[in-house]
């Protein structure tokens, strides 16, 4: 049986030591037996590469929906990590570290790129602040916002940084503009091995356009959503519900999730983008959606994290910010959002709380 994952880059590192499949197999079972919760997730997954499937199990977010097991191929999350390191330039001995959850798609995927690119990999653990704790620089790190959030003023040790995992706010967006770093935005999903397409941040570069990574091509179906065709990593092609702007057969601008979109009195409008301008003045976690109007059809809602005790607080000045359409006409209050293991607020869930709070 061909098993071209059990071949590991000779230049490849964990925390600066050089190991092959045997060496590392062992190294996986001390983590498994004696390491820290997020190293017994690596310990896992090195032993699940390494074993004669042709395939690994890998869990979906649940940001969407209920999280779901997905069998993913090797051969295709080889071909993944070889093009993003042909994107953004990452060749053998490249420096990277990893700070997010192996349970999931991206953090699979940092020790897949290192073991197939020959790179010298940090494991530390997926905490708010990673790279503040530690003195290393590093050519190519993947956070999720709240991450980036804290880690502003130690991004100058990250020379290329991708961002996946949730919305990127306006503040953050701000934030970044005046960091050295080469930051970018990622788009992608369990389905598609991480990321298939990015746009960049910051510097002269920026754009609010995805671009796509090699061998991938976008197309739009009948609703205005977008369509992947990336035969390295997906064998069908992949159909989302994210409504975008297509720009050309490998560009694009991403609106928003069409199961999102709300029609208030003929008007379509897109929470992720209302999300985005709100996100400048609202500190707590918060999520734009709609309910059932009479007059209107639907009307926007703003669902607030806060506690239940206070006074609910008056965004009057702030609804300013926004054009009338955009205004959300009723706020509900929750004491506790619940959130995924990568950050992102889990949205169905909130809404299946909110009908049941209503009545």
């Amino acid at each position: 049986m061909n098993t071209p994952w059990k071949y590991i880059h000779p230049k490849f590192k964990l925390n600066g030591l050089s190991y092959q499949s045997d060496g590392l197999f062992a190294i996986a079972n001390d983590l498994i037996n004696s390491g820290a919760h997020y190293e017994i997730s690596i310990g896992n997954f090195i032993q699940e590469w390494l074993d004669n499937n042709d395939h690994v199990v890998v869990k979906t977010s649940g940001s969407t929906g209920v999280p779901k097991n997905l069998d993913l191929s090797k051969q295709k999350m080889i071909n993944s990590a070889k093009a993003t390191g042909t994107f953004f330039k990452l060749a053998e001995n490249t420096t990277a570290l990893l700070c997010l959850p192996s349970n999931y798609i991206a953090g699979k995927m940092m020790l897949v790129r290192a073991m197939v690119l020959g790179w010298n990999l940090h494991i530390v653990a997926p905490e708010k602040d990673a790279i503040t704790q530690y003195d290393n620089d590093y050519d190519f790190v993947a956070m999720v916002p709240y991450q980036v959030r804290y880690s502003l003023k130690s991004l100058n040790k990250i020379k290329k940084l991708i961002i996946g995992g949730g919305a990127i706010s306006k503040e953050l967006n701000d934030q970044l503009q005046g960091v050295d770093t080469e930051v970018f935005a990622t788009y992608g999903m369990t389905e598609t091995i991480s990321h298939i397409a990015v746009r960049r941040i910051n510097g002269l570069a920026q754009s609010n356009d995805y671009t796509a990574l090699p061998r991938v091509r976008f197309s739009l179906d009948d609703r205005n959503c977008l369509m992947i065709d990336a035969p390295e990593v997906s064998a069908e092609k992949v159909i989302t519900n994210d409504m975008v702007r297509l720009i050309s057969p490998t560009s694009f601008e991403y609106l928003g999730r069409i199961d999102n979109v709300v029609n208030s009195g003929g008007i379509k409008l897109f929470p992720e983008q209302i999300e985005r301008k709100l996100a400048s003045y609202i500190d707590q976690p918060f999520i734009i959606a709609s309910e059932k109007n009479e007059s209107l059809g639907e009307q926007l809602i703003l669902i607030l994290e806060e506690d239940t005790a206070k006074e609910t607080p008056d965004f009057k000045e702030v609804f300013l910010s926004l054009s009338s359409y955009e205004r959300p006409k009723k706020i509900y209050v929750f004491s506790k959002f619940s959130f995924t293991e990568t950050g992102k607020i889990k949205r169905m869930e909130l809404l299946k709380y909110l009908e049941k709070f209503k009545k």
